[in-house]
């Protein structure tokens, strides 16, 4: 018996080894893992007001990615600062289901920013990111549905932002084409 239980946790032992070998070896990194190159490290977020959610959302995300924030970045930090100017967010909804009565029971939530990403002496890149998410909708209880409707709206903007910034980090380790 006890062999046999120094068998079953050697087994296990090795399985894991092999998987986390494998894994390894084929380059997987978790989300919100990358890496950026030496030189970036701040980014200037522009937008056309000053309050923008989408804004606040990019300024909470960054230092996650270890990434510096600021909303107008001082000379001596140009060559090191990535900008990224955003446009106006864009919410829709699409209907997904009806109650018998003919009143909305859900929808879909369709958010949308657009972007523009600009590297040190490289040329910008436009982008856009787009959100989805169901939302049931209950006639019955209209102030608890605004507020989840809000929450909702939150994470969606914080998904964009993780999104944003994924990107940005696999754009930065594309090398710059020389321009002659």
């Amino acid at each position: 018996m006890m062999k046999y239980r120094l068998l079953l946790s050697f087994s296990r032992l090795l399985v894991l080894s092999v998987v986390l070998l494998s894994i390894s070896s084929c380059g997987f990194q978790l989300r919100g893992s990358q890496q950026f190159p030496e030189h970036i490290q701040l980014v200037e977020v522009r937008s056309l007001s000053a309050h923008d959610p989408q804004a606040r959302a990019l300024a909470e995300r960054l230092p996650v990615y270890q990434l510096g924030y600021t909303r107008a970045a001082a000379p001596a930090d140009i060559a090191n600062t990535v900008i990224i100017e955003l446009r106006p967010e864009n919410l829709d909804r699409r209907l997904l289901s009806v109650f018998r009565t003919g009143q909305v029971a859900e929808y879909e939530l369709i958010y949308r920013v657009d972007y523009r990403l600009t590297f040190p002496g490289q040329e910008p890149v436009n982008a856009v990111v787009e959100v989805l998410r169901e939302y049931q909708d209950d006639p019955d209880q209209v102030l608890a549905k605004s507020r989840e409707l809000d929450l909702i709206l939150d994470e969606m903007r914080a998904e964009a932002a993780d999104r944003i910034i994924r990107l940005m980090a696999s754009q930065a380790s594309v090398p710059a084409v020389a321009v002659n």
